[in-house]
């Protein structure tokens, strides 16, 4: 007698099709994991750069108003140190908030890192599928 084909049991083409469909989805994951991960690396950049260019800005503040004060203190009239002080005092708080800005935008920046968990994943996922 012939044998009949279990329509329960799994043909190798549907097998192969759940097997495409599967790995699909996996890849799918990942790609979702990483672009998390790395959005999270981007916002962090992002912030650092803007600390660092508001440093930039403030010290050619300074650099302005420390031009101001020397031609002050070069200028100087007679009538005391009050005004060209007072721009050195005001070139040192700009210069010591660029300093903080850099400081911050440092420890931003050190926060910048690849999608380890994506790529760990990534990896074995590769190592299993070569071993099948």
């Amino acid at each position: 007698m012939a044998e009949q084909i279990n329509s329960d049991e799994p043909t190798i083409g549907r097998l192969i099709g759940d097997a495409q469909r599967d790995i699909s989805k996996l890849v799918q994951s990942e790609i979702q994991l990483a672009k998390a991960e790395l959005k999270v690396s981007v916002k962090a950049g992002t912030t650092g750069i803007g600390m660092f260019a508001a440093a930039g800005f403030l010290l050619l503040l300074a650099v302005i108003i420390f031009s101001i004060a020397l031609a002050q203190l070069i200028h100087w009239n007679g009538d005391g140190l009050d005004l060209h002080w007072a721009y050195l005092i005001v070139f040192g708080v700009y210069t010591l908030l660029a300093v903080l800005l850099v400081l911050l935008g440092i420890r931003k920046v050190k926060k910048v890192k690849a999608p380890e968990r994506a790529i760990a994943q990534a990896q074995e996922t590769k190592a299993a599928l070569s071993k099948s």
